[in-house]
């Protein structure tokens, strides 16, 4: 379930929470609060060399809405969609079941993308920058169990040795304050949600979630990444 107290609707609502972050016109994205919440992580020491192919990465960082919202803008990036990975392979889950903690899934989205254009490693890089806090454990804001951890789920070797050295190479930046919680994890399968939890950040932009954690990511994105950026979000 999403959290979102009743006094804290009310606040973002009637533009008094955090100041004049909530001062914007219908549309606009709260920046100020995105460059508060943001970091500049290091570009990946180890990537995965590019191919002529499309390719597909899985990653859990959240809540999927911001996830895929900000993935959806990335220059190269073909397709995202919302769904659940982490659990069994033989288990079908949705987000009522995946949401009682226990399926052993996460929140997740699967990002098909050109790597001549973008790379795993630059995939990596604006994910822990502006979408997931790598130190936080089984919570990303306001959510908070299991489903909710964040964790890169490869889909080859290349990613996999990518993915854990990147970690590697987070936990000696010091770039947070707490140790890196994130984790590699053996890919088991992608499950996809429900047509209402696919392109939910585009298709509400306005919802209350949205506007006080997802686009604020995407704010970020755009300030800290714009050659990557793309005005228009793909499905």
């Amino acid at each position: 379930m999403r959290a979102f107290k009743p006094f804290l609707l009310a606040l973002v609502l009637g533009g008094g929470l955090m100041g004049a972050v909530w001062q914007f016109a219908p549309g606009a994205i709260p920046v100020a609060l995105a460059a508060e919440n943001s970091v500049l992580a290091p570009v990946a020491k180890v990537d995965v060399p590019a191919t002529p192919k499309l390719e597909t990465a899985v990653f859990a960082g959240g809540c999927y809405w911001g996830v895929e919202g900000v993935f959806s803008h990335v220059k190269g990036v073909r397709r995202v969609e919302s769904g659940f990975a982490g659990g069994s392979a033989s288990r079908k889950v949705d987000y009522e079941t995946v949401s009682g903690g226990d399926t052993g899934f996460a929140e997740s989205v699967r990002v098909t993308y050109d790597p001549r254009q973008v790379s795993y490693g630059t995939l990596m890089r604006i994910f822990f920058s502006v979408i997931a806090d790598p130190t936080t454990l089984n919570y990303q804001g306001p959510d908070h169990g299991t489903q909710y951890r964040s964790a890169l789920f490869p889909m080859n070797a290349g990613q996999a040795k990518a993915a854990s050295a990147y970690l590697t190479q987070l936990g000696g930046a010091k770039i947070w304050n707490g140790r890196i919680v994130t984790k590699v994890e053996r890919f088991t399968g992608f499950q996809r949600a429900g047509t209402d939890h696919q392109d939910f950040m585009a298709n509400n932009p306005r919802h209350p979630y949205i506007l006080r954690w997802d686009a604020p990511k995407l704010a970020a994105f755009k300030q800290r990444f714009p050659q990557y950026y793309s005005p228009r979000s793909v499905s």
